[in-house]
C-alpha cells in the first residue's frame, strides 16, 4: 500500500482513471476469504488525507460517538434541575452513588466530594 508522497505521485499519474482502479494500482486491496478482492477505500481515503497533511482520528481526548467538544456550559432545564451530562462524569471518573455537597458562593456552585477537605471558598 502506497503512503505520504508516492501515494500523492500515484493518484496524480492516475488522473483520469476510475476510482478502483486507483485504489487497485495504489495496493488498496485485500482477499476475501472466498478468494474475491475487496477494495478497501476508507483505508485508501484515510492515507490520502493524511498524505495531504489532514489529521483525524488521534485527537487528544475522546469524547463520545458525536465527536463534539465539551463545551463546560449547561442551563436550568424546565422542571428547575441542573443537569451534568454523562462525558462530564466520564471526564471525572465519576460513579453512581458518588455523594457530592454543594457549596455556594458569589456566582458559581462548586460540588465537594462528600468527606473531602475542600475549604476554599
Amino acid at each position: 500500500m502506497l503512503t505520504g508522497a508516492d501515494l500523492l505521485a500515484k493518484v496524480k499519474d492516475l488522473g483520469d482513471a476510475s476510482k478502483s482502479d486507483i485504489v487497485r494500482a495504489c495496493g488498496y486491496v485485500s482477499t476475501k476469504k472466498d478468494g474475491s478482492e475487496r477494495l478497501n477505500f476508507t483505508a485508501f481515503y484515510e492515507a490520502l488525507l493524511n498524505a495531504k497533511g489532514v489529521e483525524f482520528g488521534g485527537g487528544a481526548a475522546k469524547v463520545g460517538k458525536g465527536g463534539r467538544k465539551l463545551s463546560f456550559t449547561t442551563k436550568v432545564q424546565f422542571n428547575g434541575n441542573l443537569m451534568v451530562g454523562k462525558a462530564y462524569t466520564a471526564l471525572l471518573d465519576l460513579k453512581p452513588g458518588d455523594e457530592f455537597e454543594i457549596k455556594l458562593g458569589r456566582k458559581q456552585i462548586r460540588l465537594a466530594p462528600l468527606g473531602s477537605t475542600d475549604d476554599e471558598d
